[in-house]
């Protein structure tokens, strides 16, 4: 017997997990994170950003919300650093 009919048969329920489709976007998410601070961090960035809410309105919560700041924060980065290079 399966551990989500165990939880029923008990009237106790089972912790939410969130969808495959909230967390497949939520690791793609910090994978454009990480890609913005090497190559075009506004698109890349923007990207990143936007699939973590998409991963945290799709039911991953706290982590879609992590993974969208941490859009925002690589794409900073990654301007940060290319106007670094740039100057020198």
């Amino acid at each position: 017997m399966d551990l989500f009919r165990e939880d029923i048969m008990a009237g106790t329920h089972a912790t939410a997990r969130p969808h495959s489709s909230a967390r497949v976007c939520t690791i793609l998410a910090f994978v454009f994170a990480v890609v913005a601070i090497f190559f075009l961090p506004p698109l890349f960035g923007l990207v990143g950003l936007l699939l973590g809410i998409v991963g945290a309105v799709l039911g991953d919560k706290p982590l879609g919300w992590y993974a969208a700041a941490a859009g925002v924060v690589g794409g900073v980065l990654g301007m940060i650093i290319a106007y670094a290079i740039y100057r020198s």
